[in-house]
C-alpha cells in the first residue's frame, strides 16, 4: 500500500532513495519523506513532504550527505496526509528513523501507555508507537530493541529502521506486508517492490512473514522475530529495469493498455498441449485424480481481481462443468464460512500481496483447505502460502489501476477451466475449438487497439455525464461490474454496473438522457435478451453505448469487438472500455496513473 526504499553501502544516498521513491509511487502518494545518516552528526536527518516525490526531491538540501538511508510513499491510513504524518517517524532525540507499511491494530492501547509514561507524540499515526518503542528499549542491540516493540505490536507490518548508535545497520521486518532485500556488491537495498531495485540489483530476497533481517554494507541475515536464524537464498528478478519505464507513452496506464497482446502471447506461450487438446499448468500440484474429486470451485478475489474471478468462475462452469462461484476475500473471511475438503479455493491478487486475499488464504489453510493462487507476481506472499497456482505472467503493471493484469488473469482462468474441463467431461473437439479462440486472442486484442481514435472520439462526447451505468448478462455482467469500476478509479464519474436483466427491478427508475449506459451485446445466445434491454433504455430517452459484435439498431454509439468463442468473448469486450475510461479521464484531466484516494497494491484492511 505504501511504499519502502533502503540503502547501505559507500554510494550517496539520497539520489538512489529518490530515485527509487519514484519508482513505488504507484503504491502511494499522498506524502514521502527520507532519511539519512549523517557521519558528522549524532542525530539523523530527516526531509518529508506532504504531496508527491517531486515535492520532497524539491525540500532536499543539496548537502545532504549520507551512506544509508531509508526513505516512504505513503498512502494515509492513521491521520491525514500532512508533512507531520509522513514517514519516517523518529523520536525526540531523532536518534530512531523508522517506515511503515501496514496497520498496528492497538495502536491507541500502546499510545494511551507511552503518553502516561512521559511520552510526546507529533504525529497521528500508528507508526510513532513503534518509533518510541524502539527508543525506549533497554536492549543493547538494535535487533533486541525492535525484536522487543515487535512483540507488543499486533497487526501487519513491512518496516525498516535506523539508529543513530547503530550506524552501520538498517533492521527490517516483515509481518503481512511485502519486505524485499535487494543484494548487491558491498551494498544492500530494501524495499516494499522489487521496481526500486531492479536497477540496482536482480537478486533479490523475500522475507517472509514473521521474519527480520540486519543489512550491513557487505552482509545480509535473516531470522525469525524469536530470534531463531533462518536460511535465505537470493533469487534473479525475471524483469530488467527498463520493464518499469513508460516506453514513449504518456502513462503507464496507457502502456499497460497497449502491452496486452504481448501479455497474453506470455501466459498461454507453452503451455498449450495441441495432441491432447488441453494445456498444462504444472504448478497446480493437482493429480487428475483429484482433479476430478473437485466438487465446487470458489474463487476469492479483491476489486479487479474479484472481477476476474466471476468470469473465471464462469469459464470453469462452461468448461469443466464443476458449480463455481466468485465472492470478495474481505467478505469471505469474516463470515465463518463452512470450508468442505471437496472444494478447491482459488485466490486472485495481481499483487500476491493483497491483505485481505492473504487473510483469507491463511484461514482456509488452517482449516485444511486445498488453495490455489492465480497471481502475478512471483514468489509473492500469496505463491508461497497456496498449493499451488498459476502465475499470469502479465509483466510489472505501474498504474495503480489495473489492466493488462486483468486481462491475463481471465486468460489464465480460460487455461485453468480448459485443463480442468479435459481432466473431465470436455471433448476433444470443445478442447480444440478453445485453444484455437485462445491462440486468436492477442491479434483481437491488437485489431481493438488499432481502433482507439474512434474510442477517444466517444470518450469526448461522454466525458460530460455526471453518472452513467453499465449493464451486461451472464458472461457480459462481470464485465460491466470491471468497466463501471475503471471510470470510477480514474474518471471520478459515478458509475453503477447492474444484470441487463435486473434493470426492470428497479434500476430503470435512473434512466434518463443525462444518464447513459453502456451495453455489452455480445453475439450469443442472450443476443435477443440483450436487444430487449436496449429497448427498454430507449423507449425512456437513454443514450446508449454498446460493445458488440455488430452494428445496434437501438444504441446511439457501437463499438465492434472481433468475435471469439462465446466463452472468451469476455476477455475481448474488456480492452475497448479500458480504453473509454482512460480517454474520458484523459479529457477529464485525471491524473490517471494515481487516482486520488487509492493505491496499488492494498496490504492494510
Amino acid at each position: 500500500m505504501c511504499g519502502i526504499v533502503g540503502y547501505i553501502g559507500k554510494r550517496d544516498v539520497a539520489p538512489l532513495l529518490l530515485e527509487g521513491l519514484q519508482r513505488l509511487e504507484y503504491r502511494g502518494y499522498d506524502s514521502a519523506g527520507i532519511v539519512v545518516n549523517s557521519p558528522k552528526s549524532a542525530a539523523l536527518k530527516v526531509v518529508k513532504a506532504k504531496g508527491r516525490v517531486r515535492d520532497l526531491e524539491s525540500r532536499v538540501p543539496k548537502r545532504f550527505a549520507g551512506t544509508t538511508g531509508i526513505a516512504h510513499t505513503r498512502w494515509a491510513t492513521h491521520g491525514a496526509p500532512s508533512d507531520i504524518n509522513s514517514h519516517p517517524h523518529l523520536d525526540a532525540e531523532s536518534k530512531v528513523a523508522v517506515v511503515h507499511n501496514g496497520i498496528v491494530d492497538n495502536a491507541a492501547e500502546l499510545r494511551a501507555k507511552l503518553e502516561a509514561d512521559g511520552v510526546v507524540f507529533v504525529s497521528e499515526t500508528d507508526t510513532e508507537v513503534l518509533v518510541h518503542l524502539i527508543a525506549r528499549s533497554q536492549a543493547l542491540t538494535l535487533e533486541e530493541k525492535v525484536r522487543e516493540a515487535l512483540k507488543v505490536v499486533e497487526g501487519t507490518y513491512g518496516i525498516a529502521v535506523m539508529h543513530a548508535d547503530f550506524a552501520d545497520r538498517i533492521v527490517v521486518a516483515r509481518n503481512g506486508s511485502p519486505v524485499v532485500l535487494g543484494i548487491g556488491e558491498k551494498e544492500m537495498f530494501v524495499a516494499s517492490d522489487v521496481a526500486a531495485l531492479v536497477a540496482h540489483t536482480r537478486q533479490v530476497v523475500t522475507l517472509d512473514d514473521g521474519e527480520m533481517a540486519t543489512l550491513k554494507a557487505d552482509d545480509f541475515r535473516t531470522y525469525t522475530t524469536s530470534g531463531t536464524t533462518t536460511t535465505a537464498t537470493p533469487e534473479t528478478v525475471e524483469w530488467e529495469a527498463a520493464s518499469y519505464d513508460m516506453g514513449g507513452h504518456d502513462t503507464y496506464m496507457h502502456k499497460e493498455i497497449s502491452e496486452q497482446p504481448d501479455a497474453v502471447d506470455r501466459v498461454l506461450r507453452g503451455r498449450i498441449d495441441d495432441r491432447f487438446s488441453t494445456v498444462h499448468l504444472g504448478g497446480l500440484n493437482l493429480d487428475p485424480r483429484e482433479a476430478r474429486g473437485i466438487r465446487r470451485v470458489k474463487i476469492l478475489g479483491c476489486g479487479t481481481s474479484y472481477h476476474a474471478g466471476m468470469i473465471g468462475a464462469g469459464l470453469i462452469e462452461s468448461l469443466a462443468r464443476i458449480p463455481a462461484d466468485a465472492e470478495p476475500a474481505s467478505e469471505f473471511r469474516y463470515r465463518n464460512p463452512v470450508v468442505d475438503p471437496d472444494t478447491l479455493y482459488v485466490a486472485v491478487s495481481q499483487s500476491g500481496e493483497t491483505y485481505d486475499v492473504l487473510a483469507a488464504v491463511q484461514e482456509l489453510k488452517r482449516k485444511g483447505a486445498r488453495v490455489l493462487g492465480v497471481v502475478n507476481v512471483v514468489g509473492s506472499a500469496i505463491a508461497r502460502e497456496a498449493d499451488g497456482g498459476v502465475y499470469v505472467h502479465a509483466g510489472p503493471e505501474v498504474c495503480v489501476v489495473s489492466t493488462k493484469c486483468f486481462t491475463n488473469t481471465v486468460t489464465a482462468f480460460a487455461l485453468l477451466a480448459l485443463h480442468l474441463g479435459r481432466i473431465r467431461d470436455l471433448s476433444v473437439a470443445d478442447g480444440k475449438r478453445i485453444i484455437e479462440g485462445l491462440r486468436k486472442l492477442p491479434g483481437q486484442i491488437q485489431e481493438i487497439l488499432e481502433g482507439e481514435e474512434d474510442i477517444k472520439k466517444l470518450a469526448a462526447e461522454y466525458a460530460e455525464a455526471k453518472s452513467m451505468m453499465f449493464i451486461g448478462r451472464v458472461r457480459g455482467y462481470p464485465v460491466a461490474l470491471e468497466a463501471s469500476l475503471k471510470l470510477k478509479e480514474i474518471s471520478y464519474i459515478h458509475a453503477e454496473a447492474y444484470p441487463a436483466s435486473e434493470l426492470k427491478h428497479g434500476p430503470l427508475a435512473l434512466i434518463e438522457p443525462a444518464m447513459p449506459t453502456v451495453a455489452i451485446v455480445p453475439d450469443d445466445d442472450l443476443l435477443e435478451k440483450n436487444r430487449a434491454a436496449l429497448e427498454e433504455i430507449k423507449a425512456r430517452s437513454g443514450r446508449i453505448l454498446a460493445v458488440a459484435h455488430r452494428m445496434q439498431e437501438k444504441a446511439d454509439h457501437t463499438i465492434l469487438v472481433p468475435k471469439n468463442e462465446d466463452e472468451l468473448d469476455p476477455i475481448l469486450m474488456g480492452i475497448p472500455l479500458q480504453l473509454l475510461a482512460y480517454h474520458t479521464a484523459l479529457a477529464l484531466g485525471r491524473d490517471i496513473d494515481k487516482p486520488r484516494n487509492l493505491a496499488k497494491s492494498v496490504t492494510v484492511e
